[in-house]
């Protein structure tokens, strides 16, 4: 049995290179091998967003916080809200994040594939978001 304790790993901005806006990654937990998920709370100021990407074992957001937007290649915008989970099947194109005007955090949580959890592509351009 392990422990994390909250609070106890450090939080961090995300990439310029990964997202838009002001984006906080607090880490929550990373199992350790055989296991190979891995989770993270996810803060979005209005306006952030992360860029295009996949991930090769699909992904599973919880919203816990706010108000946000979600979108997979191709589809519509769709709202999300606290207590809405979304799944993101292996190799889809998407990107997700607050809308223009309310903050959103959602709980991430995603297997890593021969080193690799997320297949980073490109930004998601304000002519997208504000479809």
């Amino acid at each position: 049995m392990q422990i994390t304790q909250g609070g106890s790993q450090p939080s961090r901005q995300g990439a310029a290179e990964y997202f838009n806006g002001a984006v906080r990654i607090d880490p929550l937990f990373q199992a350790p091998e055989p296991a190979r998920v891995s989770g993270g709370s996810v803060t979005f100021e209005p306006g952030a967003r992360t860029a295009w990407h996949t991930h090769p074992m699909g992904q599973t957001l919880i919203i816990t916080a706010g108000l946000g937007w979600v979108q997979h290649d191709g589809g519509p915008i769709e709202e999300v809200r606290p207590g809405d989970v979304i799944w993101f099947p292996p190799g889809l194109k998407h990107w997700h994040g607050a809308t223009s005007t309310t903050a959103l955090t959602h709980i991430a949580i995603q297997e890593t594939v021969d080193g690799k959890n997320v297949d980073w592509l490109e930004q998601v351009s304000d002519a997208q978001y504000r479809k």
